[in-house]
């Protein structure tokens, strides 16, 4: 009995799922997708693909550890990529790409937290020198002068959390958290502050957020001083332009309150506001667009999908920048986002001179 028991021990073997269907996917993705079926499933070319790659690669790669060989930093993107661009769950994922679930996990942290610390300074920021009388000028071809960018809010559906259940519940009834963003004339991202809970109104997002505790420490100024303009004795200076939710400062602007008796000048005034206002629309659908995560409630921890959202900023602004084709069936019904009410906030507290920055615009405007 001791003897027979001892030689079904001698011949066991280990067992694992077998993978290599995996390696002929991906090999077949390589070889095999026109750029056509790359743009569609990578939401970038190729070669935008591959630029990314280069940006990224030294914090993608990995040490052998034993015997097993890691995966090559090409493979770690494209896993994360496809999950990013497609409404598509881990155990998907796995199986197409011969993976653990738990490796397709690992990777959307190690390549979302890659993307975020290698590329987000170099890709969003505020513009500056040349590139700031650029945008200028490219929002005055859009209608509007003195603006270097849009700022709005809008809701990335989340997993109920297990706590603040309530907090997270925006008023349409789905939990989510907000992302705030501004946007230049390209409709690239140059500034975001994203996960608030969805209950929160974009003003206190705004009034939390790094972009206006700067305005505000710089006595009202978030572009430097010398590029303002004087109008009938006022001074205008550059400036953000917002809808009804936002508080109006000197540095953000928001149209004339639709109770009052509009002039001539004013209405024509929130007219040109809200057309040079659908960059910031403009890029939020064509970010939720190319990259479906960003649509849907995700199997993923509430404390990564901040981080996600900013990766795909991210990736957003490069496909922009290069000139990446964004294709019409990409586009959104936008059910799944909720903007704040645009209740008009303007109160007593609102100062003569920041009213009479607006009137001066609306006076250089008609």
């Amino acid at each position: 009995m001791f003897t027979h028991m001892a030689t079904q021990r001698s011949v066991r073997r280990t067992w694992a799922i077998p993978r290599i269907h995996g390696k002929v996917f991906w090999e077949s993705v390589l070889n095999n997708f026109d750029e056509d079926m790359w743009t569609e499933h990578f939401r970038m070319s190729r070669d935008t693909f591959e630029y990314v790659l280069q940006l990224v690669r030294p914090s993608l790669l990995r040490k052998t550890t034993g015997w097993r060989k890691p995966l090559e930093p090409r493979l770690r993107l494209a896993v994360v990529l496809w999950w990013y661009a497609t409404p598509s769950e881990y155990r998907t994922i796995s199986c197409l790409f011969g993976l653990g679930i738990s490796t397709v996990c690992m990777l959307v942290r190690q390549v979302t937290y890659a993307l975020k610390a290698t590329l987000f300074k170099r890709f969003i920021c505020m513009p500056q020198g040349q590139r700031l009388q650029k945008t200028i000028d490219g929002f005055v071809a859009r209608g509007y002068k003195m603006c270097a960018g849009a700022i709005d809010g809008c809701h990335i559906p989340i997993i109920k959390p297990h706590e603040d259940q309530a907090a997270y519940c925006n008023r349409k009834g789905w939990h989510s958290i907000v992302l705030q963003a501004v946007v230049d004339h390209n409709v690239c991202f140059t500034d975001v502050y994203v996960g608030w809970p969805g209950r929160t109104h974009d003003a206190r997002v705004l009034a939390n957020s790094p972009i206006y505790q700067m305005a505000e420490a710089q006595d009202g100024y978030l572009f430097p001083r010398e590029k303002s303009m004087v109008v009938n004795g006022v001074e205008v200076p550059i400036h953000l332009i917002g809808d009804a939710a936002y508080p109006l400062k000197k540095w953000l602007m928001k149209g004339f309150p639709n109770h009052q008796n509009l002039t001539l000048n004013q209405s024509h005034y929130n007219f040109c506001l809200s057309s040079a206002r659908m960059v910031v629309e403009n890029a939020f659908g064509r970010l939720k667009g190319r990259w479906r995560c960003l649509l849907k409630r995700n199997d993923v921890d509430i404390n990564i999908v901040s981080d996600i959202v900013v990766a795909c900023c991210i990736l957003h602004n490069i496909c922009e920048l290069r000139k990446e084709t964004y294709l019409h069936e990409w586009n959104t019904d936008n059910q799944c986002d909720v903007s704040a009410e645009a209740t008009d906030r303007e109160n007593n507290r609102v100062t003569d001179d920041v009213q009479a920055v607006r009137r001066a615009l609306a006076t250089l405007m008609s």
